[in-house]
């Protein structure tokens, strides 16, 4: 299993920018693909972006050009760069684990809130 722990998150002005970290613990964290979805109140869960083992990168189509998966294997941290923010994409993100074999780990949560 994965221990996840998010942080970054908070209120911004539309267009501005806000950094997302997912801290990982577990011996399998180099072997997990780590990303987030998000839920706004009142919505469908909705998934964000995914970073794999390799590096490889995947984003939602809400999101494409906007924002940027990376992670720091040294420091086992998932960052999630989020650039010209819109208030829809104000929302709870979580960060979330998957590995084969051992299913899927989840974050808490950390609120993002873009004012208009």
């Amino acid at each position: 299993q994965v221990q996840l722990v998010e942080s970054g998150g908070g209120l911004v002005q539309a267009g501005g920018s806000l950094r997302l970290s997912c801290a990982a613990s577990g011996r399998t964290v180099s072997a997990s693909t780590i990303g987030w979805y998000r839920q706004a109140s009142g919505k469908q869960r909705e998934w964000v972006a995914a970073i794999d083992s390799a590096g490889r990168t995947n984003y939602g189509d809400s999101v494409k050009g906007r924002f940027t998966i990376s992670r720091d294997n040294a420091k086992n941290t998932v960052y999630l760069q989020m650039n010209s923010l819109k208030p829809e994409d104000t929302a709870v993100y979580y960060c979330y684990a998957t590995v084969t074999g051992y299913g899927s780990s989840w974050g808490q949560g950390t609120q993002v809130t873009v004012a208009s």
